[in-house]
């Protein structure tokens, strides 16, 4: 007796397939997308996504913005670690221009991206849990990283689309109070990650629901473009920190975790081991911090200070003219990427020697590696569906630009 599964067919006699609407308006979707679902019972049978709901047209928005007012528009892309977005478009501009930041720009921003990935596998990892019927761990994250939200309103004033930092640094050196804060935090986060890691890590319930859902194969993950922790839980050990250091990442130690299956445990394990090497990272760059100004002297892209603006005819003049756009950027094309909380975030950028971009294209890894998740969750039960999702950390700001 074949132990290959009933298909049944619209026409057959004993059963039918069903279509199942999951999304774009549905909670377990963690977005405005859908999948239509072939199901055989609770089995899938095939899947389709559907992308666009709120598609909002950042790339041609920016063909019409000056570089310094793109910057909120990246806010708006993965929206759980807006900061690495930010700072990675500060850096393709820098690039584009030829602006070298002093080397304490470089540790403040690692230490700023840093707690972005944290944040942003924190809300990954827990929603996971929560997809599972665990939803106490959830809660006792969500304070550990309304702290990291802290944090950012003290370098920048805003939490979740921060708009952090600028062409050329950042608006304003680190404070006292950001110092307390975030030493304050190093001290107690890890004993609360334990927490929640014995909540999970060795649960039997938990480790039932979340090994063997959505695995996929190292080559089919590169055949699909895959990056990030997606990709390294497929056993690939590519990190674009490593592979191509940006923002002094070559300074710094740290272990690259890697999977074995590429499911949803591996997913998990990964990002939580991720979330300790950037602890590690952290305070490496706080106790080797450089002296130095936080932002690089280039008056033409970086707006001066306010006191100046009133006392001083050439900052007037710079305030002025930035404000306005009225900044020719050189001609040239560029492309850069930094390791963004879902994998490879790239801006490829040509400049024609305008004001504005004139093109400018987003490399979203969620958008990318989204196409594989009809095949993950094939042959697998609408629950595991929802843990796969869950575990590729879709976010619905990186399926629309």
């Amino acid at each position: 007796m074949s132990n290959s599964p009933k298909i049944y067919t619209s026409d057959s006699m004993d059963g039918e397939l069903a279509t199942l609407n999951l999304g774009p308006t549905h909670p377990a979707t963690h977005g405005i997308f859908q999948n239509v679902l072939t199901m055989d019972g609770e089995r899938i049978q095939s899947a389709e996504q559907t992308v666009g709901y709120i598609h909002r047209a950042f790339e041609k928005i920016a063909e019409r913005r000056p570089y310094n007012q793109i910057t909120p528009l990246t806010d708006r892309l993965n929206y759980c670690s807006s900061p690495i977005n930010n700072l990675g478009w500060d850096m393709t501009v820098e690039k584009l221009v030829g602006i070298e930041v002093p080397k304490r720009v470089d540790y403040m921003r690692v230490i700023i991206m840093e707690l972005a990935r944290i944040s942003d596998h924190l809300v990954c990892n827990s929603v996971i849990g929560v997809d599972t019927g665990a939803l106490t761990g959830f809660t006792y994250i969500f304070q550990e990283r309304e702290r990291i939200y802290e944090l950012f309103e003290e370098v920048c004033g805003a939490r979740l689309t921060t708009n952090i930092g600028r062409i050329g640094g950042f608006e304003r050196d680190f404070n006292s109070e950001f110092h307390q804060k975030l030493n304050l935090f190093l001290k107690e986060f890890p004993a609360r990650l334990k927490e929640f890691e014995d909540l999970l890590c060795r649960n039997r319930i938990f480790m039932d629901r979340v090994i063997g859902a959505g695995p996929i194969s190292a080559e089919r993950a590169l055949n699909y473009g895959f990056t990030g922790p997606n990709l390294r839980a497929a056993g690939v050990d590519y990190d674009v920190r490593i592979m191509s250091p940006y923002s002094s990442y070559q300074d710094f130690e740290f272990v690259v975790p890697v999977g074995e299956k590429g499911d949803t445990f591996d997913r998990f394990n990964v990002r939580e081991e991720e979330i300790h090497q950037s602890l590690s990272i952290i305070r490496q760059a706080l106790d080797n911090m450089p002296s130095g100004p936080y932002h690089a002297d280039v008056p033409e892209y970086y707006l001066p200070a306010k006191k100046d603006v009133y006392r001083s005819m050439e900052s007037l003049i710079y305030h002025f003219k930035i404000i306005m756009g009225e900044m020719d950027i050189p001609a040239g094309e560029v492309y850069h990427s930094v390791e963004g909380g879902n994998g490879e975030l790239g801006y490829y950028l040509i400049s024609d020697g305008g004001r504005t971009p004139y093109r400018l294209h987003f490399r979203r890894p969620c958008f990318i590696y989204y196409q594989a998740y009809p095949e993950m969750i094939k042959g697998s039960l609408l629950s595991d569906a929802i843990l796969t999702m869950s575990s590729m950390n879709v976010i619905a700001g990186e399926l629309d630009a």
